[in-house]
Parts: C-alpha cells; structure tokens; sequence
C-alpha cells in the first residue's frame, strides 16, 4: 500500500517539465461519467434495485420459500415474475450507462495538439497531461483547463463561447499576458517555455482563480481573465496555446459535475410508502391467522393427530406443539397471501412513464418552428416529476427576456431625454412605429439599427455640451467590449453581456465611437477626432461590488471613469452634489417604474502621485495567494469615491412572447413562481 494522498492545497507547476510536475500525481485528462463496469453492473444494479420494498419482499418471500418446513408453494411462481422484473430494469439502465460510456469514450479519444520534445504531435485528449503545451484552433473544445499563453491575436485576446459551461451563449474574451503572448506561435520557443506556476486547488468555482506565474525573473498576477476551461469553445480566433493546469477529473467542468445518482422519482417514493402499507396489512392477517391456528391447534388439532399427524419437528406437548405449528404456519401464510403485494405493479408504472413520455415528444403543440425543434423526453420519468412540481426558480435576463438589449433612456447632469413631448399638454407621446426617429446619418459609423426618439440629445451633443460629451466618453472608455471589423471594413462589437453592448452602440451612434483597444490603450473617435487613451487599470465588475472603473489617461490628465447601481454609486458620490443627485434619483424611478434597466455613473480626476501610490498597494494584492479578492475590493474601495455624478443610463430589455400568459397559466396550475434578478424591485414587477 503506497501513502495516502494528501488533500491539495495548493497546485504548483513547470510547464514542459514533466519530472518536475509528476512529483505530485496530478490527475491523467481521462474523464469517467459512467456507472458500471462490466464487473459492477450486477452486484451494484441488484443493491440499487433491492431498495424498492416491493423486490425486497418478495426477495425475503423466496428465501422463506426455499425452506422445506414452511413452504406452501414452489418457489418458481416468486422467482420468475421477480427474475423477470429485476432483468427488465436492469436493461434499462444498462442502456443509459451503455450511453455514458460511449460519450465519454467519444470525449476520450478527441484529438489535440500537444508539443512534444520542440514539435506539434497530435494526442488523444485522455493522453494530455498537467504541465502540456496545447494548441487549440477555431471552433474547437478546450481540452483541459489551461492558462492561456499566447494568441493569433497581437494583443493576445481571443473569444470563447462557454454554454456547455454555464449555458451563455454570448462570447466572452480572455487575455494572455503580454510577456508570454510574444511566445506567438514558436513552437521551439513554447516548448522552451518554463514558466513556474502556483495556483489555487481544484474547484468548482467558475468564475474565479487566483494564481502567479514566475517567468524569466518576473512574477506575474494570474485571475480568471487568462484561464480557459474545458468545456469552452474557441472562436472567432484561428489559434491560441496554452498550458494546462487542470486536467480530467480535476478541471471545473468535472468538478462540477458530481457522480450519477439513483433518483428514485415521487412515484417509487409514494408506491414504497403503498407497498409498505400493504405489507403491514398482510403481517396483520397472518398474525391473525397464527393465533387462531394456535387456539385450534391446541383445543382440537391435538386430539385429530390420527388423521392429520403433527410435524416430526413438533413437540408432543399440546401447547408447546401448538406454539411451533402456529409459528410455522405465520410464514406459511405470509406465502400463501403473497399475491396482495402486486411485483407487477412496478412493470405496469414502467410501461405507463414510457407512454406518457413519447405523447411529449409526439405533442406537435411543443413544437418550435422557428428553430426547427420538437419537444424531446430524455428520461420516462420526465411527466410524473413535472407534475410533482410546486415552485419554478427562474433567472430573468435571457429566460424570460429576449436578452437584446437597446438603449432608451438616460438623464446627464439632473436633465432627462429619451421622451418625445407634446407640445400643446407638456406630457410624453406614445410612441410606435410611425414616430420620428433620430437623424444618425452625419456618424459613419452609425447603426441603422438604432433608434432613438429624442432629438434633444443630439442636439447637445453637436452643440459641444461639455457634460453630454463626458456622459458619452465614459459609455465609449468604461467596458470590456472588443471591436471586430469584417471583411467590408464595417465595426461590430464582441461583448460579454448585452448591456455593454447596448451602452458602447449607443455612444457609438450619437458620435463617440470606440474603434480599438490594445492591452494598454483604447481609442474612440470623438466625433470624428481620434483620441488613444492610455490603459491604466481595470476595475472588474462583479456581483458583490456591482459596479466598473477604468482609469485611463490622456494628454497628461488621469480619470477614472466609473459606473454601476445607483446605491453603490451614490454612497461613493462626493458632497455637495444634493440638486443632482436628487433629480437623478427621480429620473432612476421613473425609469425603474417603465421596466428599464438603469445604471448610473460618475467620474473622479485623479493626480500622477494620487495614481502612483495607489497603483503599489493594488500590485500587491493582485499578487496574494490567499484573500485575493478581499484584498483588491479594499483596494478599489479606496480610489472609487468621491466620484463627481455624470447622470444614469435606461435599457430596455424586452419580455418575450408569451411569457405572459405562460406565467398566469402556471398560476392556474398552483405553482408559485420566484425570479431572481439583479434588477431594481420596480423594474421587476413592471
């Protein structure tokens, strides 16, 4: 017996340098979702089956049947239909498991590009190993989890898509260092690559990870921007290389996908706790009849031994005699009555749950024609559960939403727009399709597309208002959108989540126009000027500070532009700003009470020295192994206040068709339905 392993607590690397990292018995990329074996299938289904009470008891009642003194019956009329019932079952989750094993078979042997001694050799991905120098190429999976090294892009971006990950489909960008990404595609010099990697154990936390990379001399922070994991596909990018870090059952995926249970579904609950019953209620009849033939026994069968002799097992004695053939007769009758526990009521549900399952997939109702997609019951369990079902917990953005989001609404320094007023009542128009929209033609780049309503907007912006102009340059510098151009030379943007899509589109149409970014500068077009600003910092975002900042520099001057929810910006505002802040937040209400999604932003000019002694306290906690994120939030909390409010943004994100009605019809059914949105409570409701 070889020592037992220790739990990890930490994972520490050398790429290309498998002695080194062989020290460690890290886990093989083989992955295993299946059940059985050929060796454990039977041992393992019969345990699993045998916790229905119906099979256990006619189990016991084979068992009782096989002993000569208390048999009534044959034991073959217990053990065909039992025999037969516990085959049935077991094809069928020989046939699931059957699946199991050939998808992970299929993932088994998919082919990657791993360097080997200086040279690209194609291994099947259950060979990659912890420490490999993968290339992966367009619209390919991820094989591991790998920290990224280099890109086909020169600021070392590319694109992923994770829906098998946590079902996004929208595309979301990762960022090799620029240190590594000079790498390109060398193979000699990626194969030379030693960099010493210390991170964090394997998880399952997606959205986080902390590590360092030592390279020539230098170290480096690693977060969750330079890692890809298994399960992603690439896009929009021809190749990347990368380093894995986590491979087979220790990357996310894996780690989050936990081992297959035996669900035993309401139904088998109910029909245990019915067979129990039934089985109570036969004890209770053959206790009755044990004591009855006890009393018999002993007050007539005694004297009739002439005609109907007692066992040679049975005492002489009368009472002692009668006790052993009651006690006998106990079991005899738990035989003879075995027919009021039904084993063939278990077949019958079987038969039932496949039947309701195919009138789901044969249900032309459920058909979608847009997508060509008919309803498919993957389990025959699927209708009884779907009936058992009392609460529905649902996300909005994008499931019952349409997740296309447009920019309708702002307010900028205590005015709003977006309204179109009528002249002769003061009051807002409604508006459809025949309102006049917004002349966007002057912009190259503009989106016909976008609609907009409120010529007022435009107006201040071509009248050179200072604050519409700084409103737009935070729209167009505060994000982390990717431009991408296409073969004709016209702009689209990469952006991970719709809403910064929504906000750099609608800068881009009133004439603030985000054209490029690189690792250290992003570049707008302010109507019509170029402007390159210098990349300081990235803020993140994320669901506990619910806010973004970058601080940018241009020509000398540093700032940093911030925007999140109105109550985090607001206690973050410096004073003196109550008329502003005031007028916003009754513009954020009324926006909030139209259904539209606000943000509110602000900004802060900062000194060289200011930005100086901040940016050292920040490199030392992107840097820390433990508490790292606690340790940037204090970080950022120190720079992020005292912010000058700009005003707030309103999108609108509409419900899709039908969500309506699909809702009040849920309610007709008794269930209550909860949704989870990071949205304003008025918003919601609305």
């Amino acid at each position: 017996m070889g020592p037992k392993k220790q739990k990890e607590t930490q994972r520490d690397i050398i790429a290309n340098n498998q002695q080194y990292n062989n020290r460690f018995n890290y886990a093989n990329n083989f992955i295993k979702t299946s059940k059985y074996t050929l060796l454990t299938f039977i041992p393992l289904n019969l345990f699993e089956q045998f916790q229905r009470a119906a099979n256990f008891y006619f189990l016991c009642l084979l068992i009782l049947q096989l002993i000569p003194e208390i048999t009534s019956l044959t034991p073959v009329t217990t053990a065909v239909p039992l025999v037969g019932v516990l085959t049935l079952t077991a094809i069928k989750y020989a046939y699931d498991d059957v699946s199991r094993h050939r998808t992970d078979r299929t993932v088994n042997n998919r082919k990657s590009q791993v360097l080997r001694k200086g040279y690209l050799v194609e291994e099947k991905w259950h060979r990659v190993q912890v420490g490999d120098v993968i290339r992966m190429e367009n619209n390919s999976f991820i094989a591991a989890d790998i920290l990224l090294l280099s890109s086909h892009n020169p600021n070392g971006l590319c694109y992923i898509e994770t829906a098998e990950l946590d079902g996004e489909t929208n595309l979301k960008v990762k960022q090799c260092l620029d240190s590594t990404n000079a790498l390109g595609e060398d193979e000699k010099s990626l194969s030379q690559f030693n960099g010493h990697i210390i991170c964090e154990p394997p998880n399952n936390n997606l959205s986080k990870f902390d590590g360092t990379l030592t390279y020539n001399g230098h170290k480096y922070s690693l977060d969750n921007e330079k890692v890809i994991l298994r399960g992603a596909m690439l896009r929009n990018t021809p190749w990347c290389y990368g380093v894995v870090l986590f491979a087979g059952k220790d990357t996310k995926l894996m780690q989050n996908s936990g081992k297959t249970k035996f669900k035993r579904t309401s139904i088998d609950k109910l029909l245990n706790f019915i067979i129990l019953g039934i089985v109570i209620f036969l004890l209770c009849m053959c206790l009755f009849c044990t004591v009855a033939c006890g009393i018999w026994e002993s007050m007539i069968g005694f004297y009739f031994q002439s005609y109907l002799p007692w066992d040679t097992v049975v005492p002489v004695e009368p009472v002692a005699g009668a006790t052993v053939i009651s006690l006998l007769v106990f079991f005899s009758y738990a035989i003879v009555l075995n027919t009021v526990v039904p084993i063939s009521l278990y077949v019958s549900v079987e038969v039932i749950r496949l039947f309701l399952s195919k009138l789901i997939d044969w249900d032309k109702e459920m058909y979608d024609v847009t997508s060509n997609t008919a309803a498919k019951a993957r389990t025959t369990t699927l209708n009884e559960e779907l009936g058992q079902i009392q609460y529905i917990f649902s996300d909005k953005t994008g499931t019952l939403t349409q997740n296309i989001m447009t920019f309708n609404k702002c307010s900028i320094n205590g005015r709003s727009y977006g309204d179109v007023i009528d002249e002769s009542t003061g009051e807002p128009v409604e508006l459809d399709e025949h309102s006049k929209k917004v002349d966007f033609t002057f912009n190259h780049f503009y989106e016909p597309t976008f609609d907009f309503y409120d010529q007022n907007l435009l107006n201040e912006v071509k009248a050179g208002n200072p604050d519409t102009h700084m409103f737009y340059r935070l729209l167009a510098l505060c994000h982390t959108v990717m431009p991408e151009y296409g073969p004709d030379g016209s702009l689209e943007y990469q952006a991970q989540s719709p809403d910064e899509n929504a906000l750099v589109s609608a800068a881009r149409n009133f004439g603030f126009v985000f054209t490029e970014r690189t690792s250290r500068t992003i570049t707008i077009q302010a109507l019509g000027m170029s402007e390159v600003y210098e990349l300081l910092c990235i803020l993140d975002f994320n669901n506990v500070r619910k806010r973004m900042s970058v601080i940018v520099k241009y020509e000398g001057r540093i700032r940093l532009y911030c925007k999140g929810a109105d109550n985090v910006i607001f206690e973050r505002l410096r004073p003196n700003q109550e008329e502003i802040r005031t007028r916003t937040q009754e513009h954020l209400d009324k926006f909030a009470s139209e259904g539209l999604r606000t943000l509110c932003l602000g900004v802060k000019d900062l000194t060289q020295q200011q930005f100086d002694d901040w940016k050292t306290e920040h490199h030392k906690a992107a840097l820390a192994m433990e508490n790292r994120d606690d340790k940037l939030d204090a970080v950022y909390n120190i720079i992020e206040k005292d912010l000058t409010l700009l005003g707030a943004t309103a999108i609108e994100d509409k419900l899709q068709d039908g969500v309506a009605q699909t809702i009040a019809n849920l309610q007709m059914a008794g269930i209550k339905l909860w949704v989870l949105t990071g949205d304003k409570q008025e918003t919601a409701i609305n």
